[in-house]
């Protein structure tokens, strides 16, 4: 496997870059699915490192549910409170982990992809303040997410609000 994670710097840029696009396509656009569809694509075409790109939406039975992505087959439901992606829900705060094989399969981590070795979870939200969806990101290295994967997601997800 190549070593695809970017240095700082270079992530930064990749990120800029990244927000312009997005600006650009979805300037006015009301549309969600379209927006994480978007994302989704621009996200993997500019970040080397992401190896799966994902939204899971909220429903009202405390269900997670694959949304719009790119890359592997996904979990279809995931529910609050299992995973990285279910244990977001319920917190409503960005989690990064830079190793998943650590953590306890079925409560901490649900592996979709034997593939995946750390993610970055960032919760959505709309106008509301109201839980919508969470973003899910996978890479197939170790410690590929870091703080400025953090403030980027956050703020290219503001969209939705």
């Amino acid at each position: 496997m190549m070593n695809s994670k970017l240095q700082p710097e270079k992530k930064i840029n990749s990120y800029r870059t990244a927000q312009k696009q997005l600006e650009a396509l979805l300037e006015n656009e009301t549309d969600t699915i379209l927006k994480m569809a978007t994302i989704n694509a621009v996200l993997k075409q500019n970040l080397p490192y992401i190896y799966w790109v994902g939204f899971y939406i909220a429903n009202q039975h405390n269900k997670l549910s694959i949304g719009p992505y790119q890359g592997t087959v996904a979990c279809m439901h995931i529910d609050y409170g299992k995973g990285v992606c279910g244990s977001v829900a319920l917190s409503k705060k960005t989690k990064i982990v830079k190793d998943v094989t650590v953590l306890v399969e079925g409560e901490d981590h649900i592996t979709c992809d034997p593939n995946s070795k750390s993610e970055i979870v960032v919760p959505v939200f709309n106008k509301n303040k109201q839980l919508i969806a969470v973003l899910d990101i996978d890479s197939e290295e170790f410690s590929a997410f870091d703080e400025i994967d953090q403030n980027f997601l956050e703020k290219i997800l503001s969209i939705f609000q």
